[in-house]
């Protein structure tokens, strides 16, 4: 105790102090949030870290690894030493063990003006030539699907990491905030499922949103719970501030918790959703000639044509990043000649009606489209008319989004089992794709346990030849 002018006045220990305030702190931050202004949407649309053409990324993956070979990747000499022992050294971890060299059962012609050679696989992407950059030198590290597909779509075949699409929302924000930033149309379920679309570390709300996926028809497909159950909106409106003030209550005891924040701003983002996404996804809006463009209601590429023409809707309605998924039916080990032919006749229309789409309404100039799989094939030949597994040399295509149309970067060796020639790593794509939405991928970090995380890891270059 102590005395002053006749009167004793206690003495707190700190913890003392902090004991009896510690009610009036939490309060004080309660009145606080109740007080504040409602914060940015972290979808909120944020500048790139220099202009860029590419505002918005539409990736069409073949899942399965479709062969380069026989689409994008000419070889006149694996033609002509069909049947023969492949010449060079065959990796030294190899995912099965396969034969002699096997020609491609496709011709390659010129396509468009610039006379880019493309397989007689894909007769309508080939008149589309003048507006691809193809990649022939992609290489990565894992021969297996789960693996590839992991690196691929986050940048890591052993870690659980954030999605590419994450990343691209993380680093823009989106341009629509009544949808997702991020939406994944008909996914595949295996080879890493959610990951592929996951946001990992990243806030919640980066997450991609699936549309579907890959076990049901497309026409089947939609966001889950889109349509509300409640008895009117007004109630729905007074349920999901109930529980807001809830949640920020026990923020205020409990302090931050990034995984309850990105809950929160789900539930509000999903409450807009229910107004918006239908009319998105209502393929009825569209004319009789565009949805026979794209080939919907047609047998063999009815399903793969809803989806380009669901990207097309979405990105027109400002989503970020939107993935197209054909699964699972490029790995062919077999019957190479029947099942590479029958899923590019589900793909070819569809995508090239998606390209001259985007362009007649403007959009192909701020939006890249991305196409590829997980990895290639062999040019050698498994069980006589299949190939094996390539991660060492496979061909991917850019369009649009500032991209040099018309072009071919990077080469494989005489055979297409290696990338010798201006060689693009996984890493090196993710920094280039990354660069032509305008972000460096050396600068796009996000702080976690302990250090700061990124697509390209420490890797990664941007292949500067791929852009006009």
């Amino acid at each position: 105790m102590r005395t002053f002018c006749h009167a004793t006045t206690p003495v707190y220990s700190r913890r003392d102090l902090l004991t009896a305030s510690a009610n009036g702190f939490g309060l004080l931050a309660l009145a606080g949030l109740a007080n504040a202004q409602p914060t940015a949407s972290p979808l909120a649309p944020r500048p790139p870290h220099r202009p860029a053409k590419a505002k918005r990324v539409i990736f069409l993956f073949m899942h399965g690894g479709p062969s380069q070979v026989d689409t994008f990747d000419p070889k006149p000499l694996l033609a002509r030493h069909n049947g023969q022992p492949y010449p060079g050294q065959k990796p030294r971890v190899q995912f099965a063990a396969t034969g002699n060299l096997l020609r491609s059962p496709w011709e390659f012609r010129p396509g468009g003006r610039s006379g880019t050679p493309v397989s007689d696989l894909f007769p309508h992407v080939r008149r589309m030539a003048d507006e691809l950059c193809v990649i022939r030198s992609i290489h990565a590290d894992n021969s297996a699907h789960g693996g590839a597909l992991l690196q691929l779509h986050t940048g890591s075949d052993t870690f659980v990491r954030p999605s590419v699409g994450s990343w691209v929302t993380y680093g823009l924000g989106s341009e629509n905030q009544n949808l997702p930033g991020f939406v994944t149309i008909c996914p595949t379920l295996g080879h890493g499922g959610v990951q592929n679309w996951s946001s990992a570390f990243l806030p919640a709300a980066f997450q991609g949103t699936a549309i579907g996926h890959s076990g049901i028809p497309a026409r089947e497909s939609s966001i889950r719970d889109i349509r509300s159950t409640a008895p009117s909106v007004e109630l729905q409106r007074m349920q999901l501030d109930l529980l807001r003030e809830m949640n920020h209550g026990h923020l205020a005891a409990a302090g931050a918790d990034p995984a309850l924040e990105g809950r929160i701003e789900s539930f509000e983002l999903a409450f807009r959703m229910q107004a918006a996404a239908p009319g998105v996804a209502d393929l009825s809006k569209e004319s009789r000639r565009v949805l026979d463009q794209y080939g919907v209601n047609q047998p063999e590429t009815d399903n793969f044509g809803r989806q380009c023409l669901l990207a097309r809707r979405y990105c027109e309605a400002g989503v970020r990043f939107v993935q197209v998924t054909h699964s699972y039916k490029w790995d062919q080990h077999g019957d190479l000649t029947r099942d590479h032919a029958k899923n590019a006749r589900e793909v070819d229309q569809p995508i090239a009606a998606l390209l001259t789409d985007l362009k007649q309404r403007g959009l192909l100039e701020d939006t890249l489209v991305w196409w590829g799989g997980e990895f290639g094939r062999t040019p050698t030949a498994q069980g006589g008319d299949g190939r094996d597994h390539n991660p060492h040399a496979f061909s991917m295509w850019l369009a649009g989004g500032g991209v040099k149309g018309g072009s071919v970067v990077g080469a494989t060796d005489d055979f297409g089992y290696y990338a010798v020639e201006n060689k693009v790593h996984m890493h090196d794509l993710h920094a280039t794709l990354l660069a032509a939405l305008g972000m460096d991928h050396e600068k796009l970090t996000y702080r976690h346990a302990g250090r700061d995380f990124r697509l390209t890891d420490v890797k990664g270059r941007v292949v500067r030849e791929v852009f006009a």
